[in-house]
């Protein structure tokens, strides 16, 4: 999957990572490449805390099964 990421430069100096289309994704680093690598994990765990919290209210019915799928 690929995302669209925004950085921007903090008062402090830091610089600030946030992936728009998921809400609340957002990390920081001191540099530019640091900054990127740190959102490319905040997806990650973004996107596995939706998919926790999505199969957790699903009812267990017979015959349903859960498959994990990597993308």
């Amino acid at each position: 999957m690929v995302f669209h990421v925004t950085l921007e430069q903090a008062e402090d100096g830091w610089i600030v990572a946030e992936a728009p289309a998921l809400p609340g994704c957002v990390s920081q680093g001191k540099d530019e490449k640091e900054a990127l690598e740190n959102i490319k994990e905040a997806i990650i765990a973004w996107l596995w805390a939706e998919d926790q919290k999505a199969t957790s209210c699903l009812p267990q019915k017979p015959g349903r099964q859960f498959i994990m799928v990597a993308v």
